[in-house]
C-alpha cells in the first residue's frame, strides 16, 4: 500500500489533485469551529451535552463533524444538499419534465443541478430557521429578529459555500466531493470515540475493536463483491472490417448503490425533527418516542435503507438500457435471448444480489444504535467506532481509492502510448 501511495503521489496532476482535495478538507473543518454571529458557542454546546444526547440532532451534530453542538457556520453540514438531491431523484420519477430533462444528456443534468442547488438553498433556510427557535426556546440562544435574521443568513451562506466546495472537489480534486466532506466530519469523532474506549468497560475494550474489524471485512467484502454475467459477441461487419467478437463479463456489484443509501435515509429522518422545531409540543413528542435509539426510529430508518438502496440502484442501472445496448453491439448473454428476455434476466439477477445488499446495509447501520440502547455503550464510542461510522468511511476510502487507481492507470496508458 505504501508503495502505491508513493507511486500516487510521484504523479503531477494527481499529487495536485490530492492536495486540493486536502485543502479544501481543511477550510472544511477550519469553518466547523468559527461560530456565527453573536451566538456563545459554550451555552449551545452545554445544551447539547445536557439534552441533545440520544436525540437525532446528536446524529446530526455527528455529520456535521461538531458543528451543530458549537452552532458554528457550517452547523447544517452537507445534508441539506443531500436532502434536495433525494427529492429530486425522486420528482424525475412523477415528473415528466424531469425525467425528459434526465435523458438529454449533460445539458439535462446541469439543469437538474440547477434545481438541487435552488432547493438546497430553501431547504438550508428553513433548517436554520428551526435551529435558531429551537436554540432560543431551550435558553441556549439570545437574539432578537435581526440578530435571528443574521443567523439564518450564515447557516445558509455556509450550507451553500460547503456545497460549492464539494463540487469543486468532485471536478478538481479526487473522489466524489458531498462523500468526501462527510467522511471528514465522521472521522472528526474518532478522537473522543477512542478516549471513550480507553475509558470505558471490559466489554467496550474487547468488543468494539473486534467489532469494528468485523464491519470493516464486511464493508469489503460487501462492496467488492459482484456477479459476473458472461457476455458472449458475435463476429459482425462494422464498415469494411470484420470484428473478431469474443467473451466478457458484465459485472453486477451485490451493493451497487454503496453507502448513499445509508446518507440518503440519515437526511430523510432528519427532515420530521427539522420540521418538528417550529411547534414545541411536536418537538417535545419526537424528542420523546423519535429517538435514534428508539425501536420505531430503528425500523423506519432500516426500511428506508433497503427502499433507497432498490431506487439508487434503478437509477445507477436500466436492465431494459443495458439490454439494448448489448443487442446493439452484437452481444448476447449464452442461453438467453437478446432483447426483453434479456433485461427480464438481468432484472432478475440484480433484484436478488441487491436484496442481502440492502439487508446488510440496514443491519450494520442499526447496529450503533442498539448497542446505546441495550448494552450501555457510551455515545462517543457507538457514534466514532460504531456501524454507520465505518461504513460510510470505508465506503468513501474505497471509492476514492478505486478512483486513484483509475487515475494512475490512465497516465501509464498515456506513458506507453508515448
Amino acid at each position: 500500500m505504501f508503495s502505491w501511495l508513493t507511486n500516487a503521489w510521484r504523479v503531477p496532476e494527481l499529487r495536485r489533485r490530492v492536495l486540493f482535495t486536502a485543502v479544501i478538507l481543511g477550510l472544511y473543518r477550519l469553518g466547523s469551529w468559527i461560530p456565527a454571529p453573536g451566538v456563545n458557542s459554550e451555552t449551545v454546546e452545554n445544551y447539547f451535552n445536557s439534552s441533545a444526547g440520544g436525540t437525532v440532532l446528536a446524529l446530526l451534530n455527528l455529520f456535521s463533524g461538531g458543528a451543530l453542538s458549537q452552532f458554528a457556520i457550517f452547523a447544517l453540514g452537507i445534508m441539506p444538499y443531500v436532502t434536495a438531491s433525494i427529492i429530486l431523484q425522486l420528482l424525475t420519477v412523477v415528473i415528466p419534465k424531469l425525467e425528459q430533462l434526465q435523458k438529454e444528456g449533460e445539458a439535462g443534468y446541469a439543469k437538474i443541478n440547477q434545481y438541487t442547488r435552488y432547493l438546497t438553498v430553501a431547504l438550508a433556510a428553513a433548517q436554520a430557521t428551526g435551529f435558531a427557535f429551537l436554540f432560543q426556546r431551550q435558553g441556549a440562544l439570545e437574539a432578537n429578529f435581526g440578530r435571528g435574521a443574521l443567523i439564518v443568513l450564515t447557516l445558509t451562506a455556509g450550507t451553500t459555500l460547503l456545497m460549492w466546495m464539494g463540487e469543486l472537489i468532485t471536478k478538481r480534486g479526487i473522489g466524489n466531493g458531498i462523500s468526501l466532506l462527510i467522511f471528514a466530519s465522521i472521522l472528526t469523532g474518532l478522537p473522543l470515540g477512542i478516549q471513550a474506549w480507553v475509558e470505558g468497560g471490559i466489554f467496550e475494550r474487547l468488543f468494539f475493536p473486534l467489532m469494528a474489524v468485523g464491519v470493516v471485512v464486511a464493508v469489503v467484502f460487501i462492496q467488492e463483491g459482484q456477479r459476473r454475467i458472461p457476455i458472449q459477441y458475435a463476429k459482425r461487419m462494422v464498415g469494411r472490417r470484420m470484428t473478431t467478437g469474443g467473451s466478457t463479463y458484465m459485472p453486477l456489484r451485490v451493493n451497487m448503490a454503496g453507502v448513499i443509501p445509508v446518507i440518503f435515509a440519515a437526511a430523510v429522518m432528519a427532515f420530521p425533527p427539522t420540521i418538528a422545531q417550529y411547534f414545541p409540543q411536536t418537538q417535545s413528542f419526537i424528542n420523546r418516542y423519535f429517538s435514534y435509539t428508539d425501536w420505531p426510529y430503528l425500523l423506519l430508518q432500516a426500511l428506508m435503507i433497503v427502499i433507497f438502496t432498490f431506487f439508487y440502484t434503478a437509477v445507477q442501472f436500466n436492465p431494459v438500457d443495458q439490454a439494448d445496448n448489448l443487442r446493439k453491439h452484437g452481444g448476447y448473454i449464452p442461453g438467453i435471448r437478446p432483447g426483453p428476455p434479456t433485461a427480464q434476466y438481468l432484472d432478475r439477477v440484480l433484484t436478488r444480489l441487491t436484496l442481502p445488499g440492502a439487508i446488510y446495509l440496514a443491519i450494520v447501520a442499526t447496529l450503533p444504535s442498539l448497542f446505546i440502547a441495550y448494552a450501555d455503550v457510551s455515545q462517543a464510542l457507538a457514534g466514532a467506532l460504531g456501524g454507520t461510522s465505518v461504513l460510510i468511511a470505508v465506503g468513501v476510502a474505497l471509492d476514492t481509492m478505486r478512483q486513484m487507481e483509475s487515475q494512475m492507470m490512465m497516465r501509464s496508458y498515456e506513458g506507453f502510448l508515448k
